[in-house]
């Protein structure tokens, strides 16, 4: 694990410029610490020599100067560390919201390869351990290069013997602090890596809880949460035994050095070879020529998890990056077109889509079938702009759609999804999503299209009703069918409807296949089923093949058959 990762550098700014602060005060934190040691060794030779009180307050009051001046110096690094790491954390976690929330179209993007417990644990718990990295141990390895030098600048002129014997024990420190590190960087991950399948899996059980109780599998997701948890502990234990023993190894060290040095000096003062005050500046500096890298240590450890945390924000941020996205108008179209496109899935060892013709004309309702795996939702996805083929193209009217404004391209577009998320608030906010602006009159028009109209008039408040984080209140057929209102409320040129039909009784199918049949007139409309009788308006069917995972594919034809 590196001490300064790049990439965090080059995304903020205030990281270095907080790193130029740093090593300002840190030259002058180290000459204020040069100055506090001859200033003591003097006072005491003074005081030995039995100096007037004339020649000992200028001593003390210069010796209070420096240690408060050190003192300022110390919590001013600290504060701009902490300033620059809450700008550096807020950055962090809006450019984490941003790629995962207003992203573009990468060419492949991982189908949810990074799992939403491992985000939110990454934006809130991740990014947090970054204050120490940033605020403590930033400027603690500028110390940890400037202090060692002055110091053994400082004996090497005092006394070259013990400045040689420094030089001698000091790169034990660094060395065992390198091994000691690689190690530690790579617990840290696997520690990480604990954590995020421990929150994945904690997430998957609350989310899949009324499910697991009605199979009596209740009991079986708790053992495997336990197991996870313990994971994580075993991670946590073996982190702190590496710490707690580099801890040790390096009080070593540093003792060792200290009492060599000291045994020395010790000597030559008793025969005359060096003198009072040169000895006593050298036995003063001794300890500081190695607390800053013991410190390093120390919070090196203290600071892995924000760094394991960044290093795998930053892989989800470059994971997520995309192309730049285009700028032309989409103007008004007829035709919308999959042109021979094919898009990669790696997880699955081939291809979602391979060699795909289809085509969307205004006025015309289409049903793409196929089993499960045939890649339906992802040319789903490719019309919404939301991924971009690995080959082939999407046409509006012959151009590409990657050279067109996507935002302005998804205005056009409504978007039932096959599994419509209800937010907490007001039935007027859930169907008004895209367009917080629209009137309570189109609001009410796009729930009279949708066939929800006469649901919500029921409500204790009609469109002020509040309902909860998941649709809490409404049937499914209610949630389907409101969803489906905030589709039809921009008046799209296209209709994107990812099975509607899904998890409805018969009532509600009813109810949302005549509102397909009233929007569908002068839109192009895809419907993404496995059963097209559903539909009661006519419409062209296209069935999709599963593509086999590790055997070559044939190009996919387009099955037409006219439906009454």
């Amino acid at each position: 694990m590196r001490a300064l990762d790049r990439r965090l550098l080059a995304r903020a700014r205030s990281i270095r410029v907080a790193l130029g602060v740093d090593v300002a005060l840190g030259l002058a934190a180290t000459g204020l610490l040069i100055a506090q040691a001859v200033i003591v060794a003097t006072l005491v030779v003074v005081a030995f020599d039995g100096g007037r009180p004339g020649e000992v307050w200028p001593l003390l009051a210069a010796l209070a100067v420096v240690v408060a001046a050190r003192a300022a110096l110390s919590g001013a690094t600290e504060t701009i560390g902490r300033h620059a790491a809450c700008r550096v954390m807020s950055d962090l976690r809006l450019a984490l919201v941003a790629s995962r929330l207003t992203g573009g179209a990468p060419a492949s993007p991982p189908d949810d390869e990074v799992g939403s417990g491992e985000i939110a644990t990454a934006a809130v718990a991740g990014v947090d351990a970054l204050e120490v990295y940033l605020a403590r141990y930033l400027p603690q390895v500028v110390l940890s290069v400037t202090v060692p030098v002055a110091v053994l600048a400082t004996a090497l002129v005092l006394d070259p013997t013990s400045a040689a014997i420094m030089l001698v024990t000091l790169p034990v420190i660094p060395v065992f602090l390198a091994l000691v590190g690689s190690s530690a960087g790579t617990r840290a991950r696997e520690r990480w890596e604990a954590l995020a399948r421990l929150s994945d899996h904690v997430l998957d059980v609350l989310r899949g809880m009324p499910t697991l109780r009605a199979y009596n599998r209740g009991d079986a997701q708790a053992d495997l949460v336990a197991q996870s948890g313990e994971r994580y502990r075993q991670g946590t234990m073996q982190v702190l035994r590496l710490s707690f023993l580099s801890g040790a190894v390096l009080d070593l060290a540093a003792t060792l050095g200290t009492a060599l040095v000291a045994v020395t000096v010790g000597v030559r003062l008793i025969g005359g070879g060096l003198t009072l005050r040169a000895g006593l500046v050298v036995l003063l500096l001794t300890p500081e020529l190695y607390a800053p890298l013991r410190a390093l240590g120390t919070l090196f450890h203290a600071s892995t998890d924000g760094l394991a945390a960044a290093g795998r924000i930053l892989d989800v941020l470059e994971a997520g990056s995309s192309p730049p996205a285009g700028e032309g108008d989409p103007g008004s179209w007829q035709l919308v077109e999959l042109a021979g496109v094919t898009v990669e899935h790696p997880d699955r060892g081939g291809a979602a889509l391979r060699d795909v013709d289809i085509e969307l004309v205004r006025g015309e309702v289409v049903v793409l079938t196929g089993p499960s795996g045939a890649g339906k939702s992802t040319a789903a996805a490719l019309l919404l702009g939301l991924r971009r083929p690995d080959a082939g193209a999407v046409l509006v009217d012959g151009r590409d759609l990657a050279t067109l404004d996507v935002r302005e391209w998804r205005r056009r577009i409504g978007w039932l999804p096959q599994r419509p998320t209800m937010f907490r608030g007001t039935v007027r906010e859930n169907i008004a999503l895209g367009d917080p602006a629209a009137s309570a009159e189109r609001v009410a028009a796009a729930a009279e299209l949708a066939g929800v109209g006469d649901v919500v008039a029921e409500l204790p408040r009609g469109y002020d009703t509040v309902i909860g984080p998941g649709g809490r209140g409404l049937s499914a057929g209610e949630q389907r069918r409101i969803a489906l209102a905030r589709a039809l409320l921009p008046e799209p040129e296209l209709l994107v409807l990812d099975e509607p039909f899904a998890h409805l009784d018969r009532e509600s199918t009813v109810v949302v296949a005549r509102a397909i049949a009233r929007v569908a007139p002068g839109r192009a409309v895809l419907v993404i089923d496995h059963d097209a009788q559903l539909l009661t308006v006519p419409h062209r069917t296209v069935e999709l093949p599963r593509v086999p995972a590790t055997q070559p594919v044939h190009s996919v034809a387009a099955v037409a058959a006219v439906a009454p």
